[in-house]
């Protein structure tokens, strides 16, 4: 049997140190060895009898329970103050075979793997590649979990992709400690596994888009996710150059993605008339500190997979611009520590110079973390056509009311189906500060400060905006998840999750973040009409 190691401790902290925060207990769950439970269904679902009974535990102490992986949200998402589950040993994967494909199914069965919850995506993308086949998108990095990605949204710059969540086709939850709070729910328009193959798995199978696309980006809340059924696409190669070019242009295709008609081409990425094509990826990185008239972008541009393609580690390993927080710690390595002498430094420091090119899989430039430190990082999700200015506003911000220890990147994302994704735009700029955590001083204001200052300004310049759920923010603000979304996406929202979960459990999933952005149960939410369908489904 499975079996859990329960540690009692009094804090938990992210990754890159973004509390700590207070806690009771710990839980530590192993599966049990493949030599006593050799068939991998038979130990995903002893996997969650476990689950299960630490959640009967949980609910009997009055507690609350939250789930978490990889810890790389720099805030308090995955945090609970009573009860936390670490996921990280809990990897299972399935390949799906065409008997547990659905008859009206368009999925290709080659396509469709069951991840547990735990899988880090550098491991999803191993398991794909010796199958040869590639996730489509991911984010900078691969360190986090399945699970968090998607509770998260986390993204990549994919223009036609979309985030982590846009690939999922079915999720696997446990909502409670009873054998049939062990449920499957996927799209009723797009159905993946027949009830042949969701019976060996859950108790009940619910296809109704609306819960799908609710609980797709559930912050943690839509009960325990213990498995993610992704589609795949098969293996590509991508070719990445890193340039600098005018600010002025870069600038402009981030507002227009109109890289057919640009002054900036690359030669060899042109069609037959000479007109640039749109690539796959498109990022820039801005150091808003310096006047300097050039930015850095990188693009790349999906090829057909081919086996003879030259090494990408070398050059991969050494570049500066893999993802923001890295090419800011190295800029500021050698800086003094102060803040505002390392800001000094930056005014007169231009991005390092690059011509890069390579080619590579996208597990290989999407690599393992360069840094793993202390570090704060702000996201928000603007309309492309808005980049720019967004830019400025936030740019400006830095300079005149910091100073504030990061620099600015921009990376476009295709729209989200998930209710509360916040790449809701039709390409959603998000734009992004990263850099060394700092503490309050009576010339430097807050982290939490600055956050409230990039809403209060985007909101005064009537931009309208998201926030990334993994990043820092001031999430009290006042009604800010209002801000964000239309009230009828919220009521939606709250609907499907108190249609799922039992009144014990829409409390035991809940925490301080929830309660921070007003998402958790209250009475009044019961007067939310719910979809005809969606009880139907249940």
């Amino acid at each position: 049997m499975a079996t859990t190691k329960t540690h009692a401790l009094k804090e938990w902290d992210t990754l890159h140190n973004n509390g700590p925060f207070p806690l009771k207990a710990l839980y530590v769950t192993e599966l049990e060895g493949d030599g006593n439970i050799p068939d991998k269904i038979d130990r995903y679902n002893d996997a969650a009898t476990e689950i299960r009974r630490l959640i009967k535990e949980t609910n009997d102490a009055n507690q609350g329970f939250r789930a978490y992986g990889s810890a790389w949200s720099m805030n308090h998402i995955a945090h609970q103050k009573d009860r936390m589950h670490y996921n990280g040993f809990m990897n299972i994967h399935i390949p799906m075979v065409t008997e547990n494909l659905h008859d009206n199914t368009n999925f290709e069965a080659s396509n469709l793997f069951l991840f547990e919850c735990g899988t880090i995506i550098k491991r999803v993308s191993e398991v794909l590649s010796a199958h040869g086949k590639s996730l489509k998108t991911t984010g900078a990095s691969n360190g986090q979990t399945i699970a968090g990605c998607i509770s998260t949204g986390v993204h990549g710059s994919a223009l036609q992709v979309g985030a982590v969540q846009d690939y999922v086709v079915g999720l696997n939850l446990i909502i409670g400690p009873n054998e049939d709070d062990v449920v499957y729910i996927e799209r009723h328009t797009q159905p993946a596994l027949n009830d042949n193959f969701a019976k060996k798995i859950s108790k009940r199978i619910i296809r109704n888009d609306k819960l799908f696309n609710a609980a797709l980006v559930g912050l943690g809340s839509f009960g325990f996710i213990h498995g993610v059924v992704i589609e795949a696409e098969p293996r590509f190669l991508l070719k990445r150059y890193v340039k600098k070019i005018d600010k002025n242009i870069a600038l402009k295709l981030a507002d227009t993605l109109d890289f057919k008609n640009s002054l900036f081409k690359i030669p060899e990425e042109t069609d037959a008339q000479g007109f640039g094509i749109m690539p796959y990826h498109y990022k820039v990185f801005i150091n808003q500190y310096s006047n300097e008239q050039n930015y850095v972008v990188e693009l790349m541009y999906k090829k057909p997979y081919v086996a003879d393609y030259k090494d990408p580690f070398p050059i991969i390993k050494q570049s500066l611009y893999r993802d923001l927080i890295h090419l800011f710690t190295k800029m500021a390595e050698h800086f003094p520590k102060s803040i505002p002498w390392l800001v000094k430094r930056l005014r007169k420091t231009i991005l390092p110079k690059v011509d890069e090119e390579l080619t590579g899989t996208l597990p290989q430039i999407f690599w393992d973390a360069p840094y793993q430190g202390p570090a704060f990082a702000c996201s928000v999700g603007v309309d492309h056509k808005d980049s720019s200015k967004a830019l400025k506003l936030l740019a400006d911000l830095t300079k005149n009311e910091g100073p504030i220890p990061g620099i600015f990147a921009m990376r476009f994302v295709k729209q989200t189906k998930a209710i509360l994704g916040f790449t809701k735009f039709p390409v959603t700029c998000m734009l992004e500060i990263d850099g060394v955590l700092w503490k309050k001083t009576r010339k430097i204001m807050s982290l939490t400060e600055f956050s409230r200052r990039i809403i209060e300004v985007l909101k005064q310049n009537d931009i309208p905006f998201t926030i990334h759920w993994g990043k820092a923010s001031d999430w009290a603000y006042p009604d800010l998840v209002n801000l964000m979304f239309d009230a009828d996406k919220i009521n939606e929202w709250k609907a499907c999750r108190r249609a799922l979960l039992s009144d014990d459990m829409l409390k035991l999933f809940s925490n301080k973040f929830l309660k921070n952005i007003d998402l958790t149960a209250k009475e009044a939410d019961k007067n939310i009409d719910v979809n005809d369908d969606l009880i139907a489904s249940l």
